[in-house]
């Protein structure tokens, strides 16, 4: 859930302590990103209830792990990799197109950037976020994605036309009827 909404690298992820959580009023993690880069990511109430209960359950210290392994050591990178196949595996029972795909932790960073780019975040609001070193990074979402560009030529106006959309005239639908 951290990672859909954050859009955190593993090493991020993996590296998250009891402490960089902080619930209540602007929840949010603080994280020690690529280049050694701080950066704090907000999240949801749901998400921070969420943390919430999660941080009563375990207890623990503030230097403590946030997703520890059943030794208490952080979570590896490949332990990440293999909660996420197995969830995206129980999640294909409800929805049946995630069996076919290749869902990784990378994949949930990528969600996380293309939810926010169809909720029209700038892309370099999204590259703060997500923590790139330029906003080049994150242009690359917006060339992927083709729905974007058909819901920016939508808004577009032909040279001379009226806003608006296409009506035909009458004639024109009469004699397509009689086709």
């Amino acid at each position: 859930m951290l990672a859909i909404q954050t859009g955190l690298r593993v090493s991020e992820l993996t590296g998250l302590t009891r402490a960089d959580v902080v619930l209540g009023r602007g929840s949010h993690v603080r994280c020690l990103g690529k280049g050694r880069k701080e950066r704090a990511t907000p999240f949801t109430g749901t998400t921070a209830a969420v943390l919430g209960a999660w941080l009563d359950e375990r207890g623990g210290e503030p230097a403590d792990p946030l997703f520890p392994t059943r030794q208490g050591a952080p979570l590896s990178r490949y332990g990440v990799t293999l909660l996420v196949s197995r969830h995206a595996k129980v999640a294909s029972g409800h929805c049946p197109s995630i069996a076919t795909k290749n869902v990784t932790p990378h994949v949930l960073r990528h969600t996380a950037a293309m939810r926010l780019l169809h909720a029209g975040v700038d892309t370099s609001v999204i590259a703060l976020w997500l923590g790139h070193e330029s906003s080049e990074t994150t242009s690359r979402y917006v060339h992927a994605d083709l729905s974007l560009k058909e819901r920016a030529l939508a808004r577009t106006v032909p040279i001379g036309g009226a806003p608006g959309r296409y009506r035909p005239r009458d004639q024109l639908l009469a004699f397509l009827e009689s086709l």
